[in-house]
């Protein structure tokens, strides 16, 4: 990736670990949707003025159909969700459930952008970051009803996330990001009004979750729709949603530094592979230093957490190494469902 798209990728990466903590914070006083309504309306806004002096929202009319399926698959369904689930499951473990997003873009791929299909490298970039999440995530989903319904919550605000970066890539990458993030927030405040108008608190909330709103709206909605839709058009949506490997390290982080979680060695090991897996599938390493450095961090974990869910990667034609559906080197048809096998972490 460019310089530029690597500053986005870090920032958007900051900007996303933080929600979960303020979410729970606010959902601790107010329902999901005040919550969230009060988030989309915050963002659009501070993003309105700047849309209008910019003349951003001009020629987006003929695009509205792209526009309202962004609206609904980034924020009008996702974002209930995400403040439901969090009733029912720690902010940290929603972080870590949002990670699979690449993988569902990886899916989504399969039928609606051969352009963005992973394979290679790449795609041993994702699984090693998948484990982590695995190795970080250290709970059973088996518990109580409750928190499996909350996980799946998450996983479909994260489906919705996938679908919403394949929207950006098809139908709204050569139009201002500034303006389809003001028009989605505008739309997504529509959907949202008549049903957030039957939950109106009946007291006001403290300062402290006024003030989790008012960063939620401004900072990790306004600012972060610009920037997330620049890292689309700079890295394309598989690359961009990466980020969603390290925002649970930060999720994990401010668990540990606000809320007093404990460090343990799965929580370390957990980090390593969602940051090498995440450096690994932008593409920006050579094949056979892919190689060399999964089977290297894959060991490492080995040794540092024992019963860990990752295997070493076999090589692929390129030196790196090879992913499921991956043809080897001079193989015939009849050796198709021997690669659709071949051996990657977590497989």
């Amino acid at each position: 990736m460019s310089r530029r798209a690597w500053a986005l990728f870090v920032a958007m990466s900051l900007i996303w670990g933080v929600p979960y903590l303020l979410i729970k914070v606010a959902v601790a006083e107010l329902s999901p949707l005040e919550v969230v309504f009060a988030r989309v309306v915050i963002a659009a806004l501070v993003l309105l003025p700047v849309a209008l002096a910019r003349r951003a929202l001009a020629g987006l009319r003929p695009r509205l159909g792209w526009l309202v399926g962004l609206a609904l698959l980034e924020v009008a369904l996702p974002f209930p969700l995400i403040a439901a689930a969090e009733q029912r499951i720690p902010s940290s473990l929603t972080g870590i459930l949002i990670s699979v997003e690449p993988l569902f873009i990886a899916l989504l791929a399969l039928r609606f952008d051969a352009g963005e299909r992973v394979s290679g490298g790449r795609l041993v970039g994702l699984l090693i970051g998948l484990a982590g999440v695995v190795t970080l995530l250290g709970l059973d989903l088996a518990g109580s009803a409750s928190e499996l319904v909350g996980a799946g919550m998450v996983l479909l605000a994260t489906l919705c996330y996938a679908g919403g970066a394949m929207v950006v890539q098809r139908g709204l990458r050569d139009v201002d990001p500034l303006g389809v993030s003001t028009a989605a927030l505008l739309i997504s405040a529509l959907l949202l009004a008549p049903l957030a108008w039957w939950s109106l608190p009946a007291t006001p909330p403290r300062a402290v979750v006024l003030a989790a709103l008012v960063a939620l709206g401004a900072v990790c909605t306004a600012v972060a729709f610009i920037l997330f839709f620049a890292l689309i058009a700079a890295a394309g949506p598989g690359r961009a949603s990466v980020i969603t490997y390290v925002n649970p390290a930060v999720a994990v982080a401010l668990g540990i530094v606000v809320l007093g979680e404990p460090l343990t060695v799965a929580t370390v090991a957990g980090f390593l592979l969602i940051i090498v897996g995440c450096w690994l599938s932008t593409g920006s390493v050579p094949p056979g230093a892919r190689l060399t450095a999964a089977r290297r961090l894959l060991a490492a974990v080995r040794r540092a957490v024992p019963g860990s869910p990752v295997r070493e990667p076999e090589p692929g034609p390129d030196g790196g190494a090879r992913g499921r559906g991956e043809r080897p080197a001079g193989a015939g048809p009849g050796d198709e469902a021997e690669a659709a096998g071949a051996a990657s972490p977590g497989g």
